[in-house]
């Protein structure tokens, strides 16, 4: 049969319109995403809402996020961990790992690595594959659990193999640094493919960065600039300032420091340190900005700050030469003896955001 979105909302609003509590809930979903319907966050949770209290745990916890996300609703974790609980408490696998969520980012509730290992384990083991790849991220990092990068490799594995993005982005990442498996470029490559393929903003950044360097795939500046601009569009900081690099090089686009200086800005006001010292070059040397040591040294301090190695020679420059700053070699020469940090993967963690 031919999918229909239009058709089946229709025919959720009837059953619905009967007291049915799915269909409330299916209903709820439809408006919730703008299926056959026009996107309605308000109607999603008044159906989200009368479908839960006739006890439908996917609609407990569909309004549970609606009140995490403040969606037809003001924003409210306490209600959202009540309504998350509700549902796990009965099993949904969903509701468990957004209650697991809750406890690993202490939202509406205190921070609780072992709880938050225990509802993603319940979730995982209904092979929830969200929740497999934030089971994974506990044995990665060891929180809640003993680290342990095999038992990572093996649950990101189940999450990819269930096209969750995030699991395979992290796979990835395990295939890319051999972690709890031999290191293996094509694979990791594979998977990164497979998580931009569906919009995962991390996995598109991956992907940019290593037709950028020739890691795994042949260089090509052209599909790097391309990937890094759909991950930077969705607000990836690493993104950004990678494209900011291709604007600053004329690398898959004409040279253009300028736009250089915007993108490496937009990373930076997110925090981030290759961002920041990026924009602190540009404020340097005067490139798509009016020159100005005193900020750049302030970018390069806040870059710094977070361990960026660039960023601890640029400031050994400043000292040495006192380029927004006074001058002191003493300090210039314990800046450019600090070694570069070392840099680890980026597993990264998924909230489940949106209704089941």
């Amino acid at each position: 049969m031919e999918q229909n979105y239009r058709a089946a909302a229709e025919w959720f609003s009837k059953s619905a319109a009967q007291g049915h509590a799915e269909a409330q809930n299916s209903l709820g979903c439809c408006y919730y995403f703008g299926f056959g319907v026009d996107q309605d966050y308000e109607a999603a949770f008044r159906c989200f809402l009368v479908s839960a209290q006739q006890g439908v745990t996917d609609a407990q916890n569909n309004l549970g996020e609606c009140y995490y996300f403040g969606k037809g609703v003001n924003q409210d974790d306490n209600k959202a961990v009540q309504l998350f609980a509700m549902s796990a408490k009965q099993g949904n696998s969903a509701g468990q790992n957004n209650l697991g969520d809750c406890y690993y980012y202490g939202h509406g509730v205190r921070q609780d690595y072992s709880k938050a290992f225990e509802w993603y384990s319940k979730s995982a083991a209904q092979d929830d594959a969200a929740a497999q790849n934030n089971l994974g991220c506990c044995y990665y990092y060891g929180h809640g659990v003993e680290q342990d990068y095999a038992k990572a490799f093996e649950y990101f594995s189940k999450s990819a193999e269930q096209d969750d993005a995030w699991g395979q982005y992290n796979l990835g990442e395990c295939y890319c640094n051999g972690f709890g498996v031999t290191q293996d470029y094509t694979k990791a490559f594979e998977w990164f493919s497979k998580s931009a393929d569906q919009g995962n903003a991390w996995g598109q950044n991956a992907l940019g960065n290593w037709y950028y360097h020739g890691i795994g795939v042949n260089q090509d500046y052209d599909k790097a600039f391309e990937w890094l601009s759909k991950s930077a569009a969705q607000g990836n900081s690493d993104a950004e300032n990678s494209l900011g690099e291709c604007y600053y090089y004329g690398h898959g686009v004409e040279q253009d420091y300028i736009e250089a200086y915007e993108w490496f800005a937009r990373s930076a006001a997110q925090g981030n340190s290759k961002g920041q010292h990026s924009l602190g070059n540009c404020y340097y040397n005067g490139e798509g900005v009016d020159q100005n040591f005193e900020i750049a040294f302030d970018c390069f301090s806040k870059s710094a700050a977070q361990g960026n190695g660039a960023a601890y020679n640029s400031l050994g420059v400043c000292y040495y030469d006192g380029k927004g700053v006074a001058q002191d070699h003493q300090k210039a020469a314990e800046w450019f003896s600090k070694s570069s940090p070392h840099t680890s993967a980026s597993i990264r963690k998924n909230f489940r955001n949106h209704p089941t």
